[in-house]
């Protein structure tokens, strides 16, 4: 046991002692782990893709790829499988980080018994840095007061820089650095995007750390926001592919197949199933709809590129820096390709979910937008199907579509593997339990004083150097939404789920995976019993894992949740010098009347946004320009305003707006020192959301809600702005569900 120093009455009779600091196994390798969003099983160049992603094929160029891993099918579950090892249930987070069902296997949060990564490598020295999405902490903990538990610091991470939500604006991200709410460091006007800015915090962590403590291993997680909706990119790069995907995605599905074919990827006798549930023969659609989907996939198709790009430059600092040889590399994906644009995309998701729909005239009319500032664009469910080639449904779904995605892996000093394949079952609770294998390192069975759980995930470190290693021997359950699968010795069953039938009801099908690689050869009828035996399985798994109780009630899942988190409360006050609000914690106006009222002294010629919520896509703004008083809804990127009858007299006042909901119509009033100051009528309302992007006071931070150039900071004296919500909110739960799970 090591002594303490010996305190003697002078420093004559005292000796000193200094702990032994933590020191990282002998040959501790950095861990870079890239984790993309959204991106299906063949999206990757090295996985049969003719999106260009020539940095990521060259990692697996000197490493390997898996054909054979899974994920959960969403992303704050993958998240949570990822970081500790273990089953997403099982340490809370069975389904989204957007709410918290009251049941163990559904926090929203991933548990303190479950350590994560970084807690898990403190002790043996490691420095952890986290970058981009982060989606496991529930959303109205993501407020300027937390809690903070959840966030990255709170679970082991050093150094934070990224967004906490399941997606972000691109050019207008909610940015937070450690605990702390930023503005982005550029705007769109001057050249600003996320992904780069990712890219730039890596490298920036990597090289203080390499200047501070070279001597010292590191764990990076790079989470890219790329490919989550919404899809933007650099035009260039969108405009060249509009040629390649005019071919539609039967031939791109055809062409990807034949290309993981002659990769070994698949096997010689993989089949293409048929196409998913509501997706038409490209030639069935017609050439206005053709261009338009073209162009869908290639915002999708660049926002990967540009990523790759950019990943190229952390790759490159990495050989500047000498740190390549040891560093292992992981690149992988959190769920297959999103079916949340729907069969005909989307140009402005924001639009459908608050009932002003985009007719197909409409979409075209903004094809040249798609991938700019103005837009929050989703591919069709094709491109999402092509994505996911060759397997079946998305993401969502416990098919192979929603759960098997790309894994690259290379570490130059010690794996040997160039270009390899590996095909053996591995699962992303596997992931850790595989690197600390590699480390030598045992997981502590205390966290901060907290007894830890076991690890459920197995490792498939052997497999990294031998071929022939054997999968996992245990079974792999997966579920969401009430979708259930169960993996076991290379059979898989397999269920989807319709919201609302009876989970008796289900029919469940059964595949040889070793042998059907695409699950298309249903065994359930000629192999009854082996498909009851692995039905029990999942229960078992179930019950152990901590997925029961089983519950598809979106609509009442989301807006008990709603309900419950914001309770009676139904007023606001917002002072000046206060920060960005999340749109979790802001005021929830949808579907109800509501007064909102700014104290401000203003002189003449002062102007600017007293109080805004949303972004281009939707939202509202109240502000002061050419001296009046102007309230704007933008719902959809349609935009309803009203403007003041009178010019705002300098001097103190107090200027509001009062909207009335009553059926089919919302009455805008505006209020200059209590005064009636000119009103309109309207049909539109947030109905189910208002946007992703939150609220700020005195300015407009971000992608402004309004034509006005943003941030249109107030110029006059803001001391505070009062938001009132009357009791007569009618949540459409369904609605609410839909418009969360497309955020997802």
């Amino acid at each position: 046991m090591t002594q303490g120093p010996k305190i003697g009455r002078t420093i004559a009779d005292s000796t000193p002692h200094w702990p032994d600091p933590a020191r990282p196994p002998k040959g501790a390798p950095n861990i870079l782990m890239v984790l993309f969003d959204d991106v299906g099983f063949s999206d990757f160049g090295c996985y049969g893709s003719p999106i260009s992603t020539p940095t990521i094929d060259a990692v697996a160029g000197r490493g390997v790829r898996y054909s054979g891993f899974h994920t959960t099918a969403m992303c704050s579950t993958t998240r949570a499988a990822l970081l500790t090892g273990r089953n997403h249930h099982s340490v809370g987070v069975g389904c989204l980080a957007n709410f918290d069902s009251g049941y163990p296997g559904y926090r929203g949060k991933i548990a303190r018994e479950a350590g994560t990564l970084p807690e898990m490598l403190k002790p043996h020295g490691y420095r952890s840095y986290m970058v981009g999405k982060w989606h496991v902490t529930p959303l109205t903990e993501t407020g300027a007061t937390g809690p903070f538990d959840g966030w990255p610091l709170g679970r082991g991470f050093d150094r934070y820089y990224g967004f906490m939500d399941a997606e972000t604006d691109q050019y207008a991200p909610e940015l937070v650095r450690d605990n702390t709410p930023i503005d982005p460091p550029g705007t769109y006007e001057t050249g600003y995007h996320l992904t780069p800015d990712l890219v730039d915090q890596t490298i920036r962590y990597i090289a203080d750390h390499t200047a501070d403590a070279p001597d010292v291993p590191w764990f990076t997680l790079l989470s890219f926001g790329a490919c989550h909706a919404p899809h933007q990119a650099p035009r260039d790069l969108i405009l060249k592919y509009d040629q390649l995907f005019s071919r539609g995605w039967d031939v791109e599905r055809e062409e990807r197949l034949a290309r993981q074919k002659a990769m070994g990827l698949v096997p010689p006798d993989t089949a293409l199933p048929p196409r998913n549930d509501h997706v038409k023969a490209w030639d069935e659609h017609s050439p206005d709809e053709q261009r338009l989907f073209s162009r869908l996939q290639g915002a999708y198709a660049a926002m990967l590129e540009h990523a790759d790009q950019n990943l190229a430059r952390l790759m490159a600092f990495l050989d500047e820096a000498g740190l390549t040889d040891d560093t292992l590399v992981l690149i992988l994906s959190d769920n297959g390709a999103s079916q949340e644009g729907g069969p005909l995309g989307m140009v402005n998701a924001m639009g459908p979910f608050n009932m002003k729909f985009e007719p197909m005239e409409e979409k075209l009319a903004r094809i040249d937008d798609i991938g700019g500032p103005d837009t929050h664009s989703n591919f069709p469910l094709g491109w999402a199907m092509a994505s996911n080639t060759p397997l079946r449904r998305y993401k969502q779904n416990t098919h192979g579509g929603g759960v098997r995605d790309p894994l690259v892996i290379s570490w130059p000093s010690r794996l040997p593997a160039r270009g390899e394949l590996r095909d053996p079952f591995a699962h992303v609770s596997d992931v850790v339990p595989t690197l600390l294998d590699l480390l030598g390192v045992t997981p502590p069975e205390v966290i901060a004083g907290v007894e830890q759980m076991p690890l459920e995930g197995t490792s498939f470190a052997a497999s990294l150097t031998d071929p022939a290693a054997p999968a996992k021997s245990g079974p792999q359950h997966f579920e969401m939404f009430g979708h259930r699968g169960i993996w076991s010795e290379g059979w898989k069953a397999v269920t989807y789920h319709p919201p609302g039938r009876p989970f008796d009801a289900d029919v469940w099908e059964l595949y040889h995976l070793e042998k059907d690689f695409a699950e298309t050869r249903d065994l359930a009828a000629a192999e009854p019993e082996r498909l009851q035996a692995m039905i029990d399985l999942w229960w078992t798994q179930a019950e152990r894992c901590k997925v029961l109780p089983l519950d598809d009630r979106f609509g009442p899942r989301f807006a008990e949740n709603a309900a419950r988190v914001h309770g009676p409360r139904n007023r606001f006050v917002f002072h000046r010098g206060m920060g960005h609000v999340p749109t979790d914690v802001a005021p929830d106006v949808r579907s109800r009347s509501y007064s909102i009222e700014a104290d401000a002294r203003l002189a003449a010629g002062d102007e600017g946004v007293l109080i805004a919520h949303g972004d281009a896509t939707c939202g509202y703004s109240l502000c002061v320009r050419d001296g009046r008083l102007h309230h704007v809804m933008n719902v959809g990127s349609t935009l309803v305003t009203v403007s003041s009858d009178r010019d705002i007299p300098p001097g103190n006042r107090r200027l509001g707006v009062a909207v009335t909901s009553t059926s089919g119509e919302r009455r805008l009033r505006l209020m200059i020192d209590g005064a009636p100051a000119g009103e309109t009528t309207t049909p539109l309302a947030f109905h189910n959301f208002i946007s992703w992007s939150g609220l700020d006071i005195g300015r407009d931070r971000g992608s402004p809600v309004a034509p006005y150039p943003a941030p249109f900071s107030f110029t006059g004296l803001l001391r505070k702005v009062t938001v009132v919500m009357d009791d007569d909110q009618a949540l459409d739960g369904e609605g609410i569900a839909a418009a969360e799970m497309a955020r997802q």
